[in-house]
Protein backbone atom coordinates (compact mmCIF):
# COMPACT_ATOMS: atom_id res chain seq x y z
CA UNK A 1 0.00 0.00 0.00
CA UNK A 2 1.79 3.26 -1.07
CA UNK A 3 -0.36 5.51 1.51
CA UNK A 4 0.44 4.95 5.12
CA UNK A 5 -2.49 5.14 7.31
CA UNK A 6 -1.41 6.78 10.30
CA UNK A 7 0.45 9.75 7.87
CA UNK A 8 -3.08 10.09 6.06
CA UNK A 9 -4.76 10.40 9.39
CA UNK A 10 -2.71 12.89 10.63
CA UNK A 11 -2.22 15.09 7.25
CA UNK A 12 -6.39 14.67 6.92
CA UNK A 13 -6.78 15.80 11.16
CA UNK A 14 -4.45 18.69 10.54
CA UNK A 15 -6.20 19.81 7.20
CA UNK A 16 -9.63 19.50 8.85
CA UNK A 17 -8.64 21.31 11.73
CA UNK A 18 -7.70 24.32 9.37
CA UNK A 19 -11.29 24.53 7.89
CA UNK A 20 -13.64 23.15 10.61
CA UNK A 21 -14.48 24.75 14.17
CA UNK A 22 -13.86 22.63 16.96
CA UNK A 23 -17.34 21.28 17.31
CA UNK A 24 -17.47 20.83 14.40
CA UNK A 25 -14.02 18.86 13.70
CA UNK A 26 -15.13 16.79 17.28
CA UNK A 27 -18.26 15.24 14.79
CA UNK A 28 -16.20 13.75 12.17
CA UNK A 29 -14.88 10.24 12.55
CA UNK A 30 -12.00 9.08 10.34
CA UNK A 31 -13.89 5.78 9.03
CA UNK A 32 -15.09 5.37 6.10
CA UNK A 33 -18.26 3.53 5.54
CA UNK A 34 -18.70 0.86 2.41
CA UNK A 35 -21.70 -0.95 1.70
CA UNK A 36 -21.90 -4.58 1.89
CA UNK A 37 -21.70 -4.46 -2.13
CA UNK A 38 -18.35 -2.32 -2.35
CA UNK A 39 -17.01 -4.39 0.22
CA UNK A 40 -17.75 -7.90 -1.14
CA UNK A 41 -16.71 -6.34 -4.51
CA UNK A 42 -12.94 -5.49 -3.13
CA UNK A 43 -13.06 -8.35 -1.48
CA UNK A 44 -13.89 -10.87 -4.30
CA UNK A 45 -11.67 -9.36 -6.63
CA UNK A 46 -8.89 -9.87 -4.07
CA UNK A 47 -9.64 -13.37 -4.08
CA UNK A 48 -9.48 -13.61 -7.34
CA UNK A 49 -5.95 -12.44 -7.44
CA UNK A 50 -4.90 -13.90 -4.45
CA UNK A 51 -6.04 -17.11 -4.70
CA UNK A 52 -6.09 -17.82 -8.10
CA UNK A 53 -3.30 -15.22 -9.36
CA UNK A 54 -5.97 -13.92 -11.57
CA UNK A 55 -7.24 -17.33 -13.26
CA UNK A 56 -11.04 -17.92 -13.91
CA UNK A 57 -12.50 -18.28 -10.31
CA UNK A 58 -15.84 -20.04 -9.65
CA UNK A 59 -18.37 -17.72 -7.45
CA UNK A 60 -19.13 -21.05 -5.84
CA UNK A 61 -15.37 -20.72 -4.80
CA UNK A 62 -15.23 -17.42 -3.73
CA UNK A 63 -18.34 -17.43 -2.11
CA UNK A 64 -17.32 -20.35 0.27
CA UNK A 65 -14.11 -18.52 0.84
CA UNK A 66 -14.93 -15.53 1.50
CA UNK A 67 -18.59 -16.25 3.18
CA UNK A 68 -20.28 -13.79 0.66
CA UNK A 69 -24.01 -15.12 -0.74
CA UNK A 70 -23.46 -16.62 -3.77
CA UNK A 71 -26.62 -14.34 -5.55
CA UNK A 72 -25.00 -11.55 -4.29
CA UNK A 73 -21.51 -12.23 -5.75
CA UNK A 74 -23.27 -12.48 -8.95
CA UNK A 75 -25.00 -8.92 -8.68
CA UNK A 76 -22.12 -7.91 -7.86
CA UNK A 77 -20.05 -9.73 -10.85
CA UNK A 78 -22.18 -8.23 -13.22
CA UNK A 79 -22.13 -4.71 -12.14
CA UNK A 80 -17.67 -5.50 -12.14
CA UNK A 81 -18.41 -7.05 -15.59
CA UNK A 82 -19.84 -3.98 -17.02
CA UNK A 83 -17.25 -1.63 -15.67
CA UNK A 84 -14.30 -3.88 -17.14
CA UNK A 85 -12.67 -5.00 -14.32
CA UNK A 86 -13.25 -8.49 -14.43
CA UNK A 87 -14.36 -11.07 -17.49
CA UNK A 88 -15.41 -14.66 -17.81
CA UNK A 89 -14.94 -17.26 -19.40
CA UNK A 90 -17.43 -20.65 -19.79
CA UNK A 91 -17.23 -24.28 -19.85
CA UNK A 92 -15.70 -26.36 -16.65
CA UNK A 93 -12.50 -24.40 -16.42
CA UNK A 94 -14.33 -21.43 -16.53
CA UNK A 95 -15.11 -18.85 -14.26
CA UNK A 96 -14.61 -15.18 -13.38
CA UNK A 97 -10.81 -13.82 -13.87
CA UNK A 98 -9.55 -10.38 -13.87
CA UNK A 99 -9.62 -8.12 -16.75
CA UNK A 100 -6.44 -6.20 -16.44
CA UNK A 101 -3.25 -7.02 -13.90
CA UNK A 102 -4.49 -6.58 -10.27
CA UNK A 103 -1.67 -3.60 -10.39
CA UNK A 104 -3.64 -2.32 -12.34
CA UNK A 105 -7.25 -2.19 -10.66
CA UNK A 106 -7.38 0.07 -7.98
CA UNK A 107 -10.32 -0.08 -4.97
CA UNK A 108 -11.66 3.42 -6.50
CA UNK A 109 -12.28 1.35 -9.10
CA UNK A 110 -14.33 -1.16 -7.63
CA UNK A 111 -16.14 1.38 -5.19
CA UNK A 112 -17.04 3.43 -8.43
CA UNK A 113 -18.42 0.84 -10.66
CA UNK A 114 -20.18 -0.93 -7.27
CA UNK A 115 -21.12 2.33 -5.78
CA UNK A 116 -20.91 5.64 -8.15
CA UNK A 117 -18.52 8.48 -7.09
CA UNK A 118 -17.63 9.39 -3.72
CA UNK A 119 -19.66 12.12 -1.90
CA UNK A 120 -19.65 13.38 1.26
CA UNK A 121 -22.71 15.78 0.84
CA UNK A 122 -26.05 14.35 -0.66
CA UNK A 123 -27.67 16.45 -3.45
CA UNK A 124 -30.11 18.27 -1.22
CA UNK A 125 -27.44 19.67 0.83
CA UNK A 126 -25.76 21.51 -2.39
CA UNK A 127 -27.08 24.73 -2.60
CA UNK A 128 -28.25 26.35 -5.97
CA UNK A 129 -26.09 27.96 -8.45
CA UNK A 130 -27.28 30.62 -8.03
CA UNK A 131 -26.42 31.27 -4.25
CA UNK A 132 -23.04 32.83 -3.09
CA UNK A 133 -20.02 30.53 -2.71
CA UNK A 134 -20.64 28.03 0.08
CA UNK A 135 -17.18 27.11 2.21
CA UNK A 136 -18.48 24.17 3.57
CA UNK A 137 -20.02 22.38 0.64
CA UNK A 138 -16.19 23.34 -0.90
CA UNK A 139 -14.61 21.73 2.02
CA UNK A 140 -16.56 18.42 1.86
CA UNK A 141 -15.83 18.53 -1.81
CA UNK A 142 -11.96 18.42 -1.23
CA UNK A 143 -12.71 15.65 1.52
CA UNK A 144 -14.58 13.66 -1.22
CA UNK A 145 -11.50 14.29 -3.56
CA UNK A 146 -9.19 12.97 -0.96
CA UNK A 147 -10.77 9.93 -0.02
CA UNK A 148 -11.28 8.98 -3.92
CA UNK A 149 -7.00 9.76 -4.22
CA UNK A 150 -6.76 7.54 -1.32
CA UNK A 151 -8.69 4.50 -2.94
CA UNK A 152 -7.19 5.16 -6.19
CA UNK A 153 -4.00 5.04 -4.66
CA UNK A 154 -4.28 0.85 -3.32
CA UNK A 155 -4.30 -1.45 -6.28
CA UNK A 156 -5.77 -4.71 -5.57
CA UNK A 157 -1.92 -6.06 -6.12
CA UNK A 158 -1.21 -3.76 -2.98
CA UNK A 159 -4.25 -6.04 -1.25
CA UNK A 160 -2.56 -9.68 -2.30
CA UNK A 161 0.58 -7.79 -0.80
CA UNK A 162 -0.55 -6.83 2.60
CA UNK A 163 -2.14 -10.44 2.52
CA UNK A 164 0.79 -11.89 1.97
CA UNK A 165 3.06 -9.91 4.72
CA UNK A 166 -0.26 -10.76 7.30
CA UNK A 167 0.17 -13.93 6.49
CA UNK A 168 -3.34 -15.07 4.88
CA UNK A 169 -2.95 -18.55 3.47
CA UNK A 170 -3.57 -18.98 -0.32
CA UNK A 171 -6.42 -21.66 -0.78
CA UNK A 172 -6.28 -22.21 -4.51
CA UNK A 173 -8.04 -24.79 -6.14
CA UNK A 174 -7.46 -28.19 -4.74
CA UNK A 175 -5.50 -30.52 -6.68
CA UNK A 176 -7.64 -33.25 -8.63
CA UNK A 177 -6.58 -36.64 -7.46
CA UNK A 178 -5.16 -38.95 -10.38
CA UNK A 179 -5.08 -42.55 -9.68
CA UNK A 180 -2.87 -44.84 -11.81
CA UNK A 181 -3.99 -48.14 -12.24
Amino acid sequence: MRVGASSYESNVKSWAWLFLTSPMYQCISMAVKLSNKGRYGVRALFDIAFHNEGRPTQIREISERELIPARFLEQIFQDLKKAGLISSKRGPRGGYHLARPASEISLGDVVRALEGPVAVLAPDDERPGSSPPDPLTSVFQDLAAAIERCFDSVSIADVCERGVALGVRRKGRPERSTYVI
